[in-house]
Parts: structure tokens; C-alpha cells; sequence
């Protein structure tokens, strides 16, 4: 079946990625020498993807989770046909250029995802296969598969020593998501030396505990075992699969089998021993007229060729199902077009947690939004982010809406990414807000991929209680505001958090944080009367009774309204003071200068502000007049109103706050 120009074609591959490094003088050559053949495989025989379309929604995904491996990747793009040129592989890991150290989302054609931190590319590839079998259950009818493909992953050794690989793994098997194929490249070294100084699992017990299918080829050069690997996990419908290929890390390079070819160029003796080992006489950046040829024949050709198949079936889908059909191409599209006017108003007073006003706001979007899912890890019932009208996603039940994360913290965020990579939904992940420090990771990579994915976070700070310092938030709050690219919204009443939903699902480019309470907050007329003030990040919810305040109080969250507490008590006393309630501090930076006076008038150098967090935010607010209430140092377990008290985060504390800077 594959023959000598297949074989040249998986040399080309080879030494175009060596190349690549060399000019370089910069990269990891190890990975492509030696899973070069696995990838020629799988683009060359089964890929259904066309480089002249590289959206084509019912594409196949490849995700390169080895992302250092990235050299062997672009080779693959530009031998594909992708936008990506013999001059864009010359400039690899250079300033601008298209071919950065690891793969980037967005910025070079035919990358799927944005790989490099191990692990997280398995998790990814699981949201997308997550994602295909939702919307494949949604809108497929009889004779009409619109949504039908594959997700393929290639990861190494260190892939699956990370955590976040065993909690994707294991959602993967429990969601039987037999779409996603792993070719595993097992070559026994990674970075620092020998696999076994630190690795020594049984993988293939590993991975059916999981439930997966696991098939092992015993030569990485062997062509036609690779082939008849795939094609034996393609036949399998019940479970995700995972091919074993053993390898020999820098195949063909002198050192090759050790970690000294994982991660460096080569030196020139070493690099003539590698082309003599490969016959290889060509000048660098050489591609063979008959290797562009065979790529063109194959991956091209079939392509194009199922992309218009496809087409030509979607058209006849739209009489056969009109209305289907037209959700179906928005969410192709990625539009939620809505006004929001179906979303709930609060009024004033009625004290609730936006927890449970966040559920409410969340089932009103459900109903008019069919593109929404998403899901907790195994907190449903705390964050209330269960959409009540459906039922848990699962292998049998795939059109629900409700994704069951379980205690997969990690595997969680990594999969919403993967189903906002894939399309055709809107996702959400949810958990209490401390537990974002297992996420942070993958919202990193939700800003660096521009992915407007939603993340819930609730339990917001110390008025947890009785749980405990390891359950109260106290510098979470700034770390996630620190993140670039992401949208952090504490919402101080319902109403706010009604507006922070609009803005999720307004996002186009950037992650949103939505953060919630457990304790009870009433709802603020400022917040119903100013809707527009959290898009802004920040506005006056309660204004002074005067032309300019003598003083500002700054809030977010549950503490907007303790500071119009005060702010009453402070009348009381003769003294006229604003209220600000600064939900996104970020977007409130974002607004024009004049805006911002309006808000926080420069002359008025009174200012406090009250958050149960870290004070580092605010520094640039309350300027070196002023005064932060917050908290520098872990909670206490106890009664959460006591706990609150305590810390200083009453009424009383912020009035003598106020009244001392008029000393």
C-alpha cells in the first residue's frame, strides 16, 4: 500500500522540520524525526480536512499536544497546502512570524489550538470530540450527518505524565467519546533523561481502566502497521482509542534514543551523519515536486471533495428541515442573536445569593439561547449552574446540556476549551472560586486563544465560613483580574449579574469570570437603573446628594451594598459621599478619560475602597490619599457573618475609614 515516494514524503517531512530548527538555531528536532511517519499516516490516508478552507466546520480535528514538537506540525501545514509558505518555515521562531516556538491558535492557518503546556492539548481534544457528539446528536437526521468527524491528538511522554491528561483521559472514557483518537508517541525519553528515572506505569492498563481502547504498533517507521492501527480504532464505536507507536526519539540523528536530541539543534557534524542516514543531498528547505504532488493528490483532493459533498448535502438539509437548519448555521456561525430583553429584572431589596439569582439569570438564557451548555465539577447544587429543563450529557443521552465534569477541576477548563475551539455552542464551566487555582492554566490559554468561554465561580470570599481558610478566597480575585485578556466581573446584586451574563455572552474574543456569592445580597436600585454601568466596569450605583462627593466609596460584589450602608450613615453625619460599584476593573480601565472623571472626579482624594480580598487592585483608585479595606492574610473557620465582622467589613469599619481621612 505506501511505497518509496511515501517513504520520501516522510523524509521530506523529517528533514524540512530539521531545517526549520536549524535556521532556527532553535527547537526540538527529536519529536518530528521520530513520529514523523504516525503523522504522514493519519494526514495522508485519513485527515478529511481542506488547507484551501481551513474552517470547513465538518473538518477532522489534529490537535499537536507535544506542542514543542511544533516544527513537524507546520511542515505538515505547508506540504498540506495551509496559507503557510516555504518562507514562513524559514522564519520559524522568529519575531512576527508564523510559525512561533509552539503552536498558536489564530495566528497560523490550520492550527487547531494552542499547544505547548503539556497535557492540556488531551484535554482539548476532548472538548472537541465533547462537542461533536453533542451537536452531531442535535442536528443529525437520517441521510443527513452534518456533523461528522473525527478529533485526532498526537502527545509524547510527558503529555501523559501531567495530571490534567488522567482527569481528561478519564472523562473521554466515561463519555465513551469514540471519535478521539490518540496516537501516543512513545519513544521512552523525555526532557531530562531516560522516561523510567521518573515514569514507569503500565499505559495500556492505565488507559482501559479508562475505558479506551488501546492498540500498540511495535515499529514507528512501519507504514502500514500505523495504517492498520487507525483504521482498526476507526471501526471501533464504543470508546475513545489510543495507539501506542514505539518510537526512537531523533530517529536517525547520532544520539538518537536520548534526551539529548529532545530539545536543541543539531551541530554540523552531527547534522551530516543525520543526512547521510537519510541519503538526504538536498540543499535545505527542499521539497521534492513529487512530494507537493502526493500531498496535493491526497489530502487536498480528498478535502475538497468531501467539503463539497458536504455542502451539497447541507443544502438539501435546509428543505428537508428549515428551522434546524437555520440554527444549525448560526451556530456554525458562533451568533447569539439575541437582545437580551428576555432576561429577568429584580427588584429592589429582595436579598438573595447571586448564586441562586446567577441560576435564574442562567435558565432564562437557556430557554432562548439552544446553543448554551455547559457544566460544574460536581458542584451543581452549590454553583446552581444546572439548566433545569435538561438532562446530564452523556453517551446515551448526548443532546443534554448538562455536563457532569465531576471533581476534574483542570480536565474541566481544558474541555470548554476544546468545545469553544471546536464551535457550533456556547460553554460554560463552573466550580467554587478557590478551586480556580487548578484551572488557571487553561484560562490562561482561554485568553491566549481569545475564546469567549464562560467561567462561574462561586463562594466568593471569606463569608463562606465555616469551611474554612482553604475554602475562602483571598488573592484569587486579583490573580484571575491579573490574567491579560480576561473578563472579571463580581456582580454586586442581581441585577449585576444579569448585565455580567450579557457581557459573557456578548464576548467574541476573550474569556469571562462571573463571580458569586453565597450570602444573600439585596438588589440595588442603582444597579436597575443604570444597566448599562457594569459594561462600563465601573459607575456611581448611589450618588452623593451634592454637585461633588467629599468622599468615594468603591465596592464590588457583596460589599456595594455594606458601602451604601454606609454611605447612609455617613448622610446621617453630614457627610456627602458617592458610592461606586466597580464590578470589572479591567473593563472600567478600558473606558475614555472623561468617563472615568465622571465616575472618580480626580479632586476628590477621599476614597476607600472595600473588597474581602487582596488590596493589590486598588492601589491605582484610592491613590496615596486614600484607603483599602480588604484582606492581606488567609480566613477563618467559623460563622461567616462573624468571620465577616471580624475582618472589618461592616458598616461601622468603613464609616471610621471614611471619617478618618477628613483627620
Amino acid at each position: 500500500m505506501f511505497d518509496k515516494m511515501d517513504q520520501l514524503s516522510v523524509d521530506t517531512l523529517r528533514m524540512l522540520s530539521v531545517d526549520e530548527v536549524q535556521a532556527a538555531n532553535s527547537g526540538h528536532p527529536g519529536l518530528p524525526l521520530d513520529a514523523a511517519p504516525m503523522a504522514y499516516v493519519l494526514w495522508q490516508k485519513f485527515m478529511n480536512t481542506n488547507p484551501k478552507d481551513s474552517k470547513w466546520f465538518n473538518r477532522d480535528r489534529f490537535v499537536l499536544s507535544a506542542g514543542h514538537g511544533s516544527a513537524l506540525l507546520y511542515s505538515l501545514l505547508h506540504l498540506s497546502g495551509f496559507a503557510l509558505s516555504i518562507d514562513d518555515l524559514k522564519q520559524f521562531r522568529q519575531t512576527g512570524s508564523k510559525t512561533p516556538g509552539h503552536p498558536e491558535y489564530g495566528h497560523t492557518d490550520g492550527v487547531e489550538a494552542t499547544t505547548g503546556p503539556l497535557g492540556q492539548g488531551i484535554g482539548m481534544a476532548v472538548g472537541m470530540a465533547m462537542a461533536e457528539m453533542h451537536l452531531a446528536a442535535t442536528y443529525n437526521r437520517d441521510n443527513f450527518k452534518v456533523v461528522d468527524h473525527y478529533t485526532y491528538a498526537l502527545c509524547g511522554d510527558g503529555d501523559l505524565m501531567e495530571g490534567v491528561s488522567h482527569e481528561a483521559a478519564s472523562l473521554a472514557g466515561h463519555y465513551g467519546l469514540d471519535k478521539l483518537i490518540m496516537l501516543y508517541d512513545s519513544n521512552d525519553v523525555s526532557l531530562d533523561g531516560p522516561l523510567s528515572n521518573a515514569f514507569n506505569e503500565n499505559v495500556q492498563q492505565r488507559f482501559e481502566a479508562y475505558h479506551w481502547n488501546y492498540l500498540r504498533v511495535e515499529d514507528g517507521n512501519n507504514l502500514e502497521e500505523i495504517s492498520a492501527a487507525i483504521e482498526k480504532a476507526k471501526s471501533q464505536h464504543d470508546k475513545p482509542t489510543i495507539i501506542e507507536v514505539k518510537t526512537q526519539i531523533g530517529y536517525g540523528a547520532p544520539d538518537a534514543g536520548t534526551h539529548k536530541v529532545h530539545g536543541a539543534p543539531f551541530k554540523e557534524d552531527a547534522l551530516v551523519k543525520l543526512h547521510e542516514f537519510y541519503n538526504w543531498d538536498k540543499p535545505a528547505f527542499t521539497v521534492p515536486d513529487d512530494v507537493y504532488d502526493q500531498f496535493e493528490n491526497q489530502i487536498q483532493t480528498r478535502g475538497a471533495y468531501a467539503q463539497s459533498e458536504w455542502k451539497q448535502m447541507v443544502s438539501e438539509y435546509k428543505h428537508a428541515y428549515p428551522e434546524l437548519a437555520q440554527q444549525f448555521e448560526l451556530a456554525v456561525a458562533g451568533k447569539v442573536t439575541s437582545d437580551f430583553s428576555f432576561l429577568p429584572q429584580f427588584e429592589d431589596g429582595d436579598s438573595k445569593a447571586t448564586r441562586a439569582t446567577g441560576s435564574t439569570v442562567l435558565q432564562s438564557l437557556a430557554d432562548n439561547i439552544p446553543t448554551l451548555w455547559g457544566g460544574s465539577a460536581d458542584l451543581f447544587s452549590s454553583n446552581k449552574t444546572e439548566i433545569n429543563e435538561s438532562d446530564r450529557f452523556s453517551k446515551d443521552n448526548p443532546t443534554s446540556r448538562n455536563i457532569w465534569f465531576g471533581v476534574r477541576e483542570f480536565g474541566e477548563a481544558a474541555a470548554i476549551n476544546g468545545i469553544a475551539l471546536h464551535g457550533g455552542t456556547r460553554v460554560y464551566g463552573s466550580t467554587f472560586m478557590v478551586f480556580s487555582d487548578y484551572m488557571r492554566g487553561a484560562i490562561r490559554l482561554s485568553a491566549i486563544q481569545h475564546l469567549p468561554v464562560t467561567y462561574v465561580f462561586t463562594h466568593d470570599s471569606i463569608a463562606v465560613g465555616e469551611d474554612g481558610p482553604t475554602h475562602e478566597p483571598v488573592e484569587q480575585l486579583v490573580s484571575l483580574q491579573a490574567i491579560p485578556n480576561v473578563n472579571v466581573i463580581r456582580p454586586a446584586d442581581a441585577n449585576e449579574v444579569a448585565e455580567a451574563w450579557k457581557v459573557a455572552m456578548n464576548a467574541t474574543d476573550r474569556p469571562t469570570v462571573i463571580i458569586l456569592t453565597r450570602q444573600g445580597v439585596p438588589a440595588l436600585a442603582g444597579a436597575r437603573t443604570n444597566p448599562t454601568g457594569l459594561s462600563r466596569g465601573g459607575y456611581v450605583i448611589s450618588a452623593q446628594k451634592g454637585v461633588t462627593p467629599e468622599a468615594i466609596i468603591m465596592a464590588s460584589g457583596s460589599e456595594v451594598s455594606l458601602a451604601i450602608e454606609a454611605q447612609h450613615q455617613l448622610h446621617d453625619a453630614g457627610r456627602d459621599v458617592s458610592v461606586v460599584s466597580m464590578p470589572n476593573i479591567k473593563l472600567f480601565n478600558a473606558q475614555s478619560s472623561e468617563y472615568q472623571e465622571q465616575v472618580l472626579p480626580n479632586a476628590v482624594r477621599r476614597r476607600v475602597s472595600v473588597e474581602m480580598g487582596s488590596r493589590q487592585a486598588w492601589g491605582k483608585f484610592v491613590g496615596i490619599d486614600g484607603k483599602s479595606i480588604g484582606i492581606d492574610r488567609f480566613g477563618l473557620s467559623g460563622n461567616g457573618p462573624t468571620i465577616v465582622e471580624k475582618f472589618g467589613f461592616t458598616p461601622e469599619n468603613v464609616v471610621a475609614t471614611v471619617e478618618s481621612l477628613f483627620k
